[in-house]
């Protein structure tokens, strides 16, 4: 009858045992968000005006096919959600509002990391061109009146 029990115990240590997949180390590192809508990025973004720092989630436009569709189409977006249009390398920039439903705060960051100029609540789908005042690394779009809103203004600075 001894001889038995080692036999019975195996499976109940088998049991108590840590699986594969419990031993496998745990990644901490979060996956990178993404836009359920247009399938970018989306990271944050900070304005600081006069002291007061404003974070902002930002879908990132950075190939030639996703700056040319931008925000057209899309009916609605979160008070602090928009997209930025990385200019590499830092160009004038001139945006329009072509199939772009909803009016928008065109914000453009400047080589310095400063907003040079802001085309402020953009017409939808007014075609006409809303240019930069310079060269700008960055073009920062945001609900139509969100920056005046917030006192966001020309010499601010922009990080993303």
């Amino acid at each position: 009858m001894m001889r038995w029990i080692p036999l019975l115990a195996a499976p109940l240590l088998l049991a108590c045992s840590p699986s594969s997949d419990a031993a496998a180390p745990q990644s901490t590192q979060a996956a990178p968000a993404v836009n359920p809508q247009s399938g970018l990025a989306v990271v944050p973004l900070r304005v600081t005006h006069a002291g007061t720092v404003h974070t902002f989630r930002v879908e990132v436009a950075g190939t030639p096919q996703e700056q040319a569709k931008g925000l057209m189409f899309r009916t609605a977006m979160g008070a602090d959600e928009g997209m930025i249009f990385p200019m590499t390398p830092p160009r004038g920039a001139s945006f329009w509002m072509r199939n772009t439903v909803i009016p928008l705060d065109i914000i453009f960051v400047g080589v310095d990391g400063r907003i040079t100029n802001i085309a402020a609540n953009a017409v939808p789908y007014d075609e006409t061109p809303l240019s930069s005042t310079g060269l700008v690394k960055g073009v920062l779009e945001l609900n139509g009146g969100r920056a005046a809103q917030l006192g966001i203004a020309a010499g601010d600075r922009v990080e993303w």
